[in-house]
């Protein structure tokens, strides 16, 4: 069975994850951001904070979780200064920007606007669950964001009440239409269908999102919940989705190379509307995964499911030069494993949860 892990091009095993001194080869002499297997990290996802307004219940339980103190975040100038060297030093070329919830950042705008001066200029994006979007839009477009997706999970008012634990959904709804009138077309919509709870709405939601010009993206749930419940045998799964959806549409594959993206796309009904599905768990793509992470308290992951962290922000604070600061970038990025080992028998869990690691 293919695992969608690369093949490795200086030491080691394919689907192993490195033991201690595995990947001893030294590394080439390279500002990109190059593991042992030879991906180049070119997109960077940024934390901005480990808050939310919302309780989803596969993200955190119903009273919140214990956030992050305000000093341990990155500052304005901190995201800022990391930002440039990723993109000056490091070869980044896309940023999206997430969360916990990225507009609860009241200084959002003035790091989208740092980021967006850059020279040459990296692509912008953001992963919001838009309630306040349709206030900000505005100023997000005018700072330099380019592109944004916002998770929607149901349609129903009764269910987003008991998916997100809060009666919202008129404002997710709101932010959407407010994105696709600023200009941040496709609106790409994120969708987690949970067994028993929504996974009947597959097509509804598709055809919601045809209607209004969206991009839906239906994403495979991952292990990443702090309550450690997550379920293989409750996910519901990518041909799941998909036998759901050619059930009412005809779907046939994107012509389109999928290159480094997460989401398999499909043309429906011929386009040019289109659906995608991340099948992080059945079809993971870890062969071709281009990203590199940051968390909102200046912690690099060299992967969504890494158990360690390389801290930036207290070598910054500590008067460490950029070029200090990008060479330990690349070497958290050089020890990357070659997959997330989900399949494994030993496979556990991260520590932090989605909310603090980032989308």
């Amino acid at each position: 069975m293919h695992l969608g892990l690369p093949t490795t091009r200086v030491s080691g095993s394919a689907g192993a994850r490195p033991g201690p001194g595995a990947g001893a080869a030294s590394r080439p002499d390279t500002p990109a951001l190059l593991d042992r297997f030879g991906r180049v990290a070119t997109d960077l996802r940024i934390s901005l904070t480990d808050r939310c307004n919302l309780r989803c219940t596969y993200c955190m339980p119903a009273d919140g979780l214990d956030w992050l103190p305000r000093p341990e975040l990155l500052t304005t100038a901190e995201l800022a200064r990391l930002i440039r060297i990723a993109v000056h030093r490091l070869g980044v070329t896309e940023i999206r920007f997430t969360g916990g919830e990225p507009l609860l950042r009241r200084d959002l705008e003035d790091i989208i606007g740092a980021a967006a001066a850059l020279h040459p200029r990296p692509r912008l994006a953001l992963t919001t669950n838009g309630i306040g979007l349709d206030r900000r839009v505005t100023g997000l477009v005018r700072a330099g964001l380019d592109r944004i997706n916002v998770s929607l999970d149901t349609l129903r008012p009764e269910r987003f009440r008991a998916i997100a634990r809060r009666d919202r959904l008129d404002d997710v709804l709101a932010g959407l239409a407010a994105a696709s009138a600023a200009g941040l077309t496709p609106v790409k919509v994120n969708a987690v269908l949970l067994r028993g709870v929504n996974d009947d709405e597959a097509v509804d939601l598709l055809d919601f999102c045809l209607a209004h010009g969206y991009q839906p993206r239906f994403i495979e749930q991952m292990p990443l919940d702090p309550q450690h419940g997550w379920d293989r045998e409750n996910m519901v799964t990518a041909d799941e989705i998909l036998a759901a959806l050619r059930a009412a549409h005809e779907l046939t594959p994107h012509p389109a190379e999928r290159g480094s993206a997460p989401a398999e796309r499909w043309l429906v009904d011929g386009g040019p509307g289109m659906v995608g599905v991340i099948a992080s768990v059945t079809r993971p793509f870890c062969a071709t995964c281009d990203r590199t992470r940051l968390t909102a308290d200046g912690q690099v992951r060299n992967c969504l499911f890494a158990r360690t962290e390389t801290d930036l922000r207290d070598v910054l604070r500590g008067g460490a030069d950029d070029e200090e600061l990008a060479e330990l970038w690349r070497a958290a990025m050089w020890a990357k494993a070659a997959g997330h080992g989900i399949d494994n028998a030993d496979f556990v869990q991260p520590e932090r949860p989605m909310s603090a690691i980032g989308g």
